[in-house]
């Protein structure tokens, strides 16, 4: 059902009541999901331009320069709903929906990364949905062949009501072949290729647009996609050969809202109209009405805009690729959208209304009250600082994800340099460059200080690139939250992408594109999710220089602490294991970052490196002990700050990183304008740390043990 104010305002416009089809058009072109009415004023304060960006926001992806004629396409989606009702399908059309976001610009993906959130795994529909998205992504991402390369995990009870999928999608083209979903030229022919049509996805992008209920599996199971992996790669292979051989004017694959979101998009961006014959898509089903062939979002389509004496051409790729293909409509000069069902008109629509006449605004704002005067209190230091040590390092959170990534094919296409496991990807483009790619955020930072959150995932995401000696390109996001109907949500939003879009003007990296989700919220557990600004950012990097690894390698190589360390512990992991995740305030990014940032990949691209490391979740104690997989180090923390001890060792304040080298007077030169410490050497079989008042010595088994997998938690 439309909302009444939106039926008012469409009912003023046309002069008249809408049909069922047209209401339908405007539920989903003017929901949340496709027209970000709260939040494009927010949006519109990103920095979205920059030497290398070719196109940003507004098309299925952005195209990035890279260097040689090639160029880099990169998007990022949701799709949180339908991965609570159905986990597995749900997670595999996140996929499959992001890949075509990708080939419709005219690339080749050839990388995936998925941060995920789930709620514990101490439940069996928690276990339930964490398994089945792993595997919907996997099976997914497999057969069409494309590497997962990079992910975050991320858990919390926030999240049990409503995981969140989120996808990013790299892919490669050249320049000259860059296709864009902006109409050409009246008289041009609409062609339709790929699976047919049925009545899956129904309401997709509305059903985005609102929280799930408690009975939300088996009433919203129609709104859920269903996908076909090799399908896609016959599309994949398709869409890129039409596109190569010059028959391809525009493109737009079809996500939310299916054939009217695709075509009157796709007609409206070049200024024009576009009339669609709905009998004329092939159709899965028998008696299917006009709405649910033009709103359907059955996957594995895309939508072509082919000149007349091409038609045929394309017709013949697709039959040669063992798809469906058909011409279900035409472009017009007058800008006017309008549907045909069995020779009536069931929709006519002045198109620019259609497509960006839905009112936006910002939403009431309001801080959340302050916290408690005693839950801003420290903890005490715990007495068996090596059990709470132990604890932090086989928490959910720090605990290794092989199990996870194992299950993708990471080496598909042979570009992959660095696999899953470290801070970044790394994927080869050319003989000489490459690419490192990372993702993620700090949800409880952001709860508690959403600026200053959005602002870390930003310097996070670059320090994770810069060990690897990559200086950032791009960043896409997807920003996860609940219904911004209700101020104090509202004002996360607002603040966290305020703290992103600072974080990226200070690198000097441009934010191209991306997704909003919002009402993440459950009726089962009458919450929302943590607020979740996830990103992902891609970097170039140079392949000539030996990369350092992300784990101890050299016995005796000396270990530099590089950034500062202070007393703040607020959303850290080490709060949440000891039950204080309200306690403390949120560590701040400092104002020298960027130029700690810029050290690191000196010091990286010099070569003296042999191990490098960002630290970010579980601090400085978790970071050393992620690098002991068969080297241990000796280490000596007394000089590193006047705090106290779990401060020291399990803050996690911001640029910061480990390095490890054989020259450490060199590396000291290139670091000199930068805070930095050394802190010890590598070498044993066991993990000794002294501090001003405590030792701990950790033998790299009661590492491994501690750190193991993910899986001692998936039982029941």
């Amino acid at each position: 059902m439309l909302p009444e104010e939106d039926l008012k305002i469409i009912k003023k416009e046309l002069g008249r009541e809408p049909t069922l089809v047209e209401q339908g058009c405007f539920l989903n072109l003017w929901s949340e999901h496709c027209s970000y009415r709260s939040s494009a004023p927010l949006l519109k304060t990103f920095t979205t331009t920059g030497e290398n960006v070719i196109i940003g926001p507004g098309d299925d992806a952005a195209i990035i320069k890279f260097e040689d004629g090639y160029v880099l396409a990169i998007g990022m989606e949701s799709h949180n709903h339908p991965s609570y009702v159905d986990p597995y399908n749900g997670a595999a059309t996140g996929i499959g929906g992001i890949v075509r976001d990708i080939i419709s610009m005219g690339a080749r993906p050839i990388a995936l990364m998925d941060p995920l959130y789930f709620g514990p795994l101490d439940t069996p529909k928690n276990l339930f949905l964490f398994e089945q998205i792993i595997k919907g992504i996997a099976g997914y991402g497999n057969c069409i062949g494309v590497p997962v390369v990079n992910g975050e995990t991320f858990f919390d009870r926030k999240y049990s009501g409503n995981p969140l999928v989120n996808v990013v999608a790299v892919g490669l083209c050249r320049e000259e072949n860059i296709m864009t979903a902006r109409s050409q030229k009246a008289g041009n022919k609409l062609v339709l290729a790929g699976s047919s049509t049925g009545k899956d996805g129904l309401g997709g992008a509305s059903f985005a647009s609102r929280d799930l209920s408690e009975s939300a599996e088996a009433e919203d199971r129609p709104s859920v996609q269903v996908g076909d992996p090799y399908t896609e790669k016959l599309v994949i292979e398709m869409t890129l050969e039409a596109i190569y051989k010059g028959y391809v004017k525009s493109c737009k694959d079809l996500g939310a809202a299916g054939l009217g979101g695709a075509s009157s998009e796709l007609a409206a961006k070049g200024g024009l109209g576009a009339r669609i014959i709905t009998d004329s898509v092939p159709q899965r089903e028998p008696n299917m009405n006009a709405y649910e062939i033009l709103l359907a979002e059955s996957q594995e389509r895309m939508l072509f805009e082919v000149a007349p004496e091409d038609v045929d051409a394309v017709l013949a790729l697709a039959e040669k690729y063992d798809l469906n293909g058909a011409v279900v409509g035409y472009l017009t000069e007058e800008p006017m959208y309008t549907v045909e069902f069995r020779g009536e008109i069931v929709a006519d629509l002045p198109i620019g209304f259609l497509t960006g006449g839905a009112p936006t605004c910002e939403k009431p704002s309001i801080a959340p009250a302050p916290r408690m005067e005693e839950e801003g209190k420290k903890p005490e230091t715990p007495e068996d600082l090596k059990a709470a040590f132990l604890k932090v390092l086989s928490s959910y959170n720090i605990a290794s994800k092989e199990w996870i990534y194992r299950q993708y094919d990471h080496e598909v296409q042979l570009r992959t340099v660095v696999k899953p496991g470290e801070d970044s990807g790394v994927l080869r483009i050319t003989d000489k460059k490459g690419i490192a790619l990372s993702c993620g955020c700090q949800p409880r930072a952001t709860l508690l200080d959403p600026y200053s959150g959005g602002k870390t995932a930003i310097i996070e995401n670059a320090m994770n690139l810069a060990v690897k000696g990559a200086e950032g390109l791009a960043i896409v996001n997807c920003l996860n939250f609940g219904n911004p109907d209700r101020p104090e949500i509202y004002w996360q939003f607002k603040n966290a992408i305020l703290g992103l879009g600072d974080g990226a003007r200070e690198l000097s990296i441009p934010i191209v594109g991306g997704n909003v989700s919002l009402y993440n919220e459950s009726d089962e557990f009458k919450t929302a999710i943590l607020p979740t600004p996830s990103i992902g950012v891609i970097g170039k990097i140079d392949l000539e220089t030996p990369l350092p690894s992300g784990f101890f390698a050299k016995s005796g190589d000396s270990i530099i602490l590089v950034g500062e360390t202070t007393p703040k512990m607020g959303g850290s992991e080490y709060y949440a294991c000891i039950g204080a995740e309200n306690s403390g305030k949120v560590p701040q990014v400092p104002e020298n970052a960027p130029t700690i940032i810029k050290a690191v990949i000196e010091a990286v691209k010099s070569g003296k490196l042999s191990s490098a490391h960002d630290l970010s979740l579980g601090g400085l104690g978790a970071g050393l002990a992620k690098m002991c997989r068969n080297l241990c180090a000796k280490v000596d923390l007394s000089e590193v700050a006047e705090m106290q001890a779990d401060e020291v060792l399990f803050s996690e304040a911001p640029a910061r990183a480990l390095l490890a080298t054989g020259e450490p007077e060199a590396v000291q030169e290139i670091l000199k304008n930068v805070p930095h410490t050394i802190i010890g050497k590598v070498g044993g079989k066991a993990l000794e740390i002294k501090g001003k008042d405590f030792e701990i010595s950790l033998p790299i088994k009661e590492i491994s043990e501690a750190y193991g997998s993910l899986t001692r938690f998936m039982v029941g």
